[in-house]
């Protein structure tokens, strides 16, 4: 039966590269050719170092600490389908190795006065406002490309991305550097995107898959947590709020510069006004916080538009959602059947609707 389970994995898996290679030959000559190979190249590296979990727990010579962790798995996934309702598909029941501590690096671009992220297109996954790359250098190297053109970039690690159930996407060595929150959260997030992803609308996405890693995370240590780990993940979101306030105030104050009828001289100087005055509002902020030091690596890699744009795509429509799903009394199942409603709408009308969630929301922040 597990042969039968392999085969039929890299028979899919063998299609998909298939495809992949045909969509690079019918793009012959353009310049994304080298950016789809690198892609098929990494995602099979990833998927060919992946084994079954319950294999692993059956070896005593695998290290402890690492089955440990993969119990963990084990559990916060069963926890994930049969309390929070997410597929019971083929996913993170395997791991994979990928000797590094992120799965991919992605780029973000931003103009110099505009909080408006650049957009690539792929087949499949649509428009979205990043570019992933399985290394680092590439990355770096195309950042730099934009950054002497006189745009803003922003290059990051992310410890996990979803196929959106085109494979059976594993656990990663990356999830298990995380602490048992973030690696609950991680898992519930990467599971969320399995129920809806829309086409050319990243800030939906991701706000969407948050809503439902804030929500099962409570869940989840409700139902198994320890009082001091639900204080401390509380402490967590009471931090998590804060911040992100800051944020939306700071990119608030450049969008009425940007947008103000001023040149562009005019504007440069606001918008170094803004940036430095927004370190000393951290500094103070911080002040609340006894200590927490939790986003100073975020803030010493410096303020741009583009950091501050990528940020928003995770937070700005969380509001809303969190508001409908409150509308059906935390039901999820109807959560996830009003979620994908929404999702089949044009997008000026999905954001309308979200807004009226939320009043809280702009549109103007989209």
């Amino acid at each position: 039966m597990r042969r039968q389970q392999v085969g039929f994995a890299m028979k899919r898996l063998s299609v998909f590269l298939l495809l992949l290679v045909i969509v690079i030959l019918l793009l012959n000559g353009c310049s994304d050719n080298a950016y789809l190979w690198q892609s098929v190249k990494g995602h099979w590296n990833l998927m060919s170092r992946a084994r079954p979990i319950t294999d692993i727990l059956a070896q005593e010579n695998e290290p402890q600490n690492l089955r440990n962790q993969l119990t963990k798995v084990v559990h916060l996934r069963e926890f994930a389908v049969n309390s929070l309702h997410l597929p019971d598909s083929g996913s993170y029941q395997k791991y994979a190795d990928i000797e590094r501590p992120y799965a991919v690096w992605n780029l973000v671009v931003a103009p110099e006065l505009s909080l408006e992220l650049n957009q690539w297109c792929f087949p499949i996954a649509g428009c979205v406002t990043y570019r992933g790359y399985f290394d680092k250098d590439s990355a770096l190297l195309l950042a730099n490309h934009f950054s002497v053109q006189g745009f803003e970039v922003d290059v990051y690690g992310v410890q996990a991305y979803s196929t959106l159930n085109w494979f059976d996407d594993p656990v990663l060595n990356t999830f298990l550097s995380s602490d048992d929150l973030r690696l609950a959260a991680l898992l519930f997030h990467e599971m969320a995107h399995q129920v809806i992803y829309v086409q050319n609308d990243t800030a939906f996405n991701e706000a969407f898959a948050k809503t439902v890693e804030r929500e099962g995370l409570r869940r989840w240590l409700q139902d198994s947590g320890t009082s001091e780990l639900w204080q401390q993940y509380m402490q967590r979101e009471a931090h998590a709020a804060a911040f992100n306030g800051l944020i939306t105030k700071i990119r608030g104050q450049l969008r009425r510069i940007y947008d103000a009828d001023i040149d562009n001289d005019q504007k440069r100087m606001a918008k170094k006004q803004i940036l430095e005055h927004a370190l000393v509002d951290y500094e103070d902020l911080k002040q609340s916080w006894n200590g927490y030091t939790g986003y100073d690596a975020w803030i010493q890699r410096g303020l741009n538009n583009a950091r501050l744009s990528s940020v928003a795509a995770y937070y700005e429509l969380v509001p809303a959602f969190e508001t409908l799903l409150a509308h059906v009394d935390g039901d999820l199942k109807k959560f996830y059947a009003e979620v994908k409603i929404l999702g089949g709408l044009p997008k000026t009308e999905r954001l309308a609707r979200l807004n009226s969630l939320s009043p809280s929301i702009k549109a103007g922040l989209d």
